[in-house]
């Protein structure tokens, strides 16, 4: 399907992968409907001097919020999206993070990284079912979806969740007509990371290991636009390629950045060192 006067839907397009789809979808002629809590700078300019990019408000942990994005399409284009890009997410933000466990009701990012996807999906197919229309949706996932990482065990519970519920779609594009993708990358060049030092420094990030931004979103046009990527297909991708994640068992990836390469280095007592202070004060403490 080419997105050229298509209507596509984005969380997370004020800025980073989210961002980079928005302004790709616009170049290939789409129509946007961008969710976030916020714009960026560049996002906030293309909105202002474009009516065919539109932003709405969104909390992706309120439902109401995610059900009034696709009434947001229909009341500025009359219908509903043909595409998803679903690009909101948090990485073990300081507010929800299970090593640290800061928090008393919930883990909020669960909502986020795994709620919000799960129902915009199913709120994408009920809409397109009602207007008689296809559609495609391509969520964020992650390479920690794939295997998992010591100091980040919630992050990639969520991104498993993903992962099981992408593949758990295959072949439902049959009855529901929307074809369900998602994308695994590896280390990225985002604010997630760059906005804060103390995460670089734990994760050891560097350039050289990560995708751009750009790059990620690129693969994702690609998904959404070709049928070739079956409804329930997986996909990683990494600075040294992309490969699709069979239903039943892979490889480890290869390469800088995909958490393979560490041992108790000085990279691995980076991202060890804050854990081991948090539980080092939770020694002898009373629940």
């Amino acid at each position: 399907m080419s997105l050229k006067n298509k209507i596509v839907l984005i969380t997370g397009g004020g800025s980073g992968i989210g961002l980079c789809l928005v302004k790709q979808a616009h170049q290939l002629g789409a129509k946007i409907v961008i969710g976030d809590l916020k714009l960026g700078e560049e996002a906030q300019a293309l909105v202002s001097k474009d009516p065919n990019v539109i932003f709405e408000k969104c909390d992706v942990t309120k439902w109401k919020d995610l059900e009034a994005l696709v009434g947001a399409s229909e009341k500025q284009w009359g219908d509903v999206p043909d595409a998803y890009g679903i690009c909101a997410g948090v990485f073990d933000p300081p507010w929800s993070n299970f090593w640290q466990d800061p928090e008393d009701d919930r883990y909020a990012s669960v909502d986020i990284n795994v709620n919000h996807p799960l129902k915009l999906t199913r709120l994408a197919i009920r809409a397109s079912l009602g207007k008689g229309k296809k559609a495609d949706v391509c969520i964020i996932a992650s390479i920690a979806g794939i295997a998992g990482n010591i100091a980040s065990p919630l992050y990639c519970a969520t991104k498993h969740a993903v992962v099981g519920f992408t593949k758990s779609m295959k072949d439902t594009d049959a009855f529901t007509g929307v074809r369900v993708t998602a994308i695994c990358p590896g280390l990225v060049k985002t604010p997630l990371f760059t906005l804060e030092p103390e995460k670089m420094k734990q994760f050891s990030f560097s350039d050289d290991k990560a995708l751009l931004p750009e790059q990620v979103a690129e693969k994702m046009i690609d998904m959404l636009q070709k049928a070739e990527y079956a409804c329930g297909t997986v996909v990683e991708i990494t600075p040294w390629g992309s490969r699709l994640i069979p239903e039943w068992n892979i490889a480890p990836p290869i390469g800088k950045g995909t958490g393979q390469e560490l041992d108790m280095t000085e990279a691995m007592k980076a991202m060890l060192a804050p854990i081991i202070a948090k539980l080092d004060i939770e020694k002898g403490a009373k629940l």
